[in-house]
Parts: structure tokens; C-alpha cells; sequence
């Protein structure tokens, strides 16, 4: 198993959002062994790797944090099962080895970045944006080994509250809570109606409806919806929050005041016509896949950190993405060994063209 030792030593250190030291004290430990010019945690709390001194730069950008529920760490049958196996700690393993197999290039560096809260509110990818301006980055999350994710979709939260004055139960007058269901209908009638024409999901909003509450008081009767979106490129959050307001005026009688919750997050599609991505084509040729393209609906660092260094991205790494935060998540170990490889001769083809 001394292949996977960093894959099995990352994945041991349990760290789920907002409880990353003890796994990126590892990691530096581990990255020092494995010959890295320098290993740091940066302010954020991130985990940084520097391969070479040259001007040109490749930031390799994973994250060290996964959901909170603990796995028993264990091997099956050539499956490795451990929270954070595919999400995304496979990944950010895949990037330590290979790059210190490929080791230092004449002319350039590799930026190995495991980040923190990615799960959560992204702080790590949102510190590092500012901190560097790499010629090529490559985020880690788990699209199978011989697949590159091209795009992300956007995401937008928003509590939309409706409130209205008190009235007799008597006097048949809408209440809060109907009109919250009615708010809903018309939003959700916005969305169908913006989705008629689109063939891809990556283009078309995806709405849900987390939550919902209602209450009152002598004088009020208010009720809240928790409304998410992903939102595809064309559809900025500033777009989606104006969108919500204009349809969702109602009356004097009844009053929709719409929140903006957490970070809203746009999409982001990268580039395939690139260097990097024609790298990666023959890195997973030389294995002996036949490469593929995704673009996936969910969001991921690529949304924050792309838009700041406007270089040519992709996103890759080893995993099934429908294991993500799964109670049986896991890695085939073959596949991993693969992802290294495809990873160590894109980085080669990338760095001697």
C-alpha cells in the first residue's frame, strides 16, 4: 500500500469543515517527505505545496475539508472506504503524488492547494484567489479518471418572507401562509417557463424549495421560504435577486420582502479549446481512456477562484461524484493509481510543449 500513502494517510485524518488542522499539519508532513521546495499552512489555514522556482505557475487547487460524519477507515476488494475518499480528498492526494513524481520542471512551479470550507462558505478558495495569478489551475473533485468537468453551475439562496396584517379567521381574506404557496407557484412558473426551450441541464435553472415556516403574532402574520437555485451562465445572482423581486410583487395587503442568504456564487464554463485541456487529452490517452467532458450541476472552488485568475482551468480527480457524502464512500485503488498517472503526463506534455 505504499503507493496510496498519502491517499490513505489524508483520508485517515478526519476533518470536516471547520476542523482541518490536524489533516493539513499532516499533509505538509507529507509533502516534505516527498521532496516538495517548500510546505507551509497559509493564513487561511490552507495547505500549501511548492514544487520548482520557475516563472511559469500551475496551481493545483484541492480541499482538505469534508461533511461531518466519520466512515470507518478500511480496504475491500481493491475499494478504499474513508470519509473524504472521493470528496475530495482522493483528488488533492492525486495532486501531491503526481506532481512529486513529476518533480521540478526548469521554468516552472506547481501549487499544490489543499483548501478549507469548501463544504461550507469556501473561505479557503476565496483567500487564495486574491494570493495568486497562476498561467494554468486545476481544481480537484471527482469526475472518474478519464473525464474533465469543463463547468460548474452558479447558486443563489434567499429566504423570501410574506407578511400581512392579522385578520379575523372568519373573513375568508388570504393568509400568509397561502400566500407564501402562491409566491412559490409563481416562482417555480418563472423557472418552466425559462427551461421550456433549454436541451442541457447545465443551462436551465434548478429550484428548490428547502424549507418553509409560518407564524403570527397579535398584529402580523408572516411565513418564510427558503429558496435555492443553481444557476447556469447566463443568469447572474444579481440577475436571479431582481428576477425575484419583479415577480414577486403582489399587493399593498400582502407584503414579499426577498433576502439574499450566504454566498450567491455564478457559474463558470471553462475554455476547451486550451493547452491544458489538450495536456490532459493525451495524458488520459496515454492510460488508455478515451477522454470525456462534463459539466456538472452542482459548484465547486473552480466558481471562485476562476473568475479571479481568468487563465485556462479544467476540473479533475478520481472518484465517482454520486459517492460523494454517501455513508460508503469510496475509491477503487486502480482507478486512483490511474488518475495519478493521467494527472503526471498531463503536467509533463503541459510544462515540455
Amino acid at each position: 500500500m505504499s503507493e496510496f500513502e498519502t491517499l490513505v494517510g489524508l483520508v485517515s485524518q478526519y476533518s470536516p469543515s471547520g476542523q482541518e488542522r490536524g489533516a493539513a499539519e499532516w499533509l505538509v508532513t507529507r509533502m516534505k517527505s516527498l521532496g516538495y521546495d517548500d510546505a507551509f499552512i497559509d493564513d487561511a489555514g490552507n495547505t500549501v505545496g511548492v514544487m520548482g522556482r520557475g516563472d511559469k505557475q500551475v496551481v493545483l487547487l484541492g480541499h482538505i475539508d469534508t461533511v461531518p460524519g466519520e466512515i470507518p477507515i478500511h480496504e475491500e476488494n481493491g475499494f478504499f472506504y474513508g470519509r473524504g475518499a472521493v470528496d475530495a480528498k482522493g483528488p488533492l492526494a492525486c495532486f501531491v503524488d503526481a506532481v512529486a513524481k513529476v518533480g521540478a520542471v526548469d521554468g516552472w512551479q506547481f501549487v499544490v492547494i489543499g483548501a478549507v470550507e469548501e463544504e461550507r462558505d469556501s473561505d479557503g478558495a476565496r483567500f487564495v484567489a486574491s494570493q495568486y495569478q497562476p498561467d494554468f489551475a486545476i481544481i480537484g473533485e471527482p469526475n472518474q479518471w478519464d473525464r474533465l468537468a469543463l463547468g460548474y453551475k452558479g447558486s443563489a439562496w434567499a429566504n423570501v418572507t410574506v407578511r400581512r396584517g392579522q385578520a379575523h379567521t372568519a373573513s375568508g381574506e388570504e393568509t400568509a401562509a397561502e400566500a407564501a404557496v402562491g409566491v412559490w407557484l409563481k416562482v417555480k412558473s418563472y423557472v418552466d417557463a425559462f427551461n421550456a426551450d433549454k436541451t442541457k441541464v447545465f443551462d436551465k435553472l434548478l429550484l428548490t424549495l428547502r424549507s418553509m415556516e409560518s407564524d403570527s403574532n397579535d398584529f402580523e402574520q408572516w411565513a418564510r421560504l427558503k429558496v435555492g437555485v443553481r444557476l447556469p451562465v447566463e443568469v447572474s445572482p444579481e440577475d436571479w435577486y431582481a428576477k425575484l423581486n419583479e415577480t414577486l410583487k403582489v399587493s399593498e395587503t400582502i407584503r414579499v420582502f426577498v433576502e439574499p442568504t450566504g454566498f450567491a456564487v455564478p457559474a463558470w464554463k471553462c475554455e476547451k479549446n486550451t493547452r491544458l485541456v489538450r495536456s490532459f487529452l493525451s495524458g488520459i490517452r496515454s492510460q488508455g481512456g478515451e477522454p470525456r467532458f462534463v459539466y456538472k450541476t452542482g459548484t465547486a472552488d473552480l466558481n471562485i477562484v476562476a473568475p479571479a485568475w481568468k487563465c485556462p482551468a479544467v476540473v479533475y480527480g478520481p472518484g465517482d461524484s454520486a459517492l460523494d457524502h454517501t455513508p460508503n464512500e469510496h475509491i477503487h485503488l486502480t482507478v486512483y493509481q490511474k488518475a495519478v498517472d493521467v494527472l503526471r503526463a498531463a503536467l509533463k506534455i503541459l510544462t515540455e510543449s
